[in-house]
């Protein structure tokens, strides 16, 4: 599965280039790089797609990958 996504990233890196204006392109990128662990590169992704489009679905992915990013469960701290 993994290069298959990575072939994803690949094409979808150069159509990004050449179509820098395609939101819905760059929330699918963000969303391939999720997969395989770039956490980075999505929400970078994401946040080109909010850019060009502010009602991009990458604004409530980019919301709910920061959140995850932010979790915190002290209860498992101090038991």
């Amino acid at each position: 599965m993994s290069d298959n996504l990575d072939e994803i990233i690949l094409e979808l890196e150069r159509y990004t280039q050449e179509n820098s204006n395609d939101d819905t392109a760059f929330f699918r990128l963000g969303n391939a790089y999720r997969k395989v662990g770039n956490i980075p590169q999505a929400i970078r992704c994401y946040l080109s797609a909010v850019e060009i489009n502010p009602k991009s679905p990458a604004k409530e992915a980019h919301s709910m990958l920061i959140d995850i990013l932010e979790f915190r469960n002290t209860d498992l701290y101090n038991p």
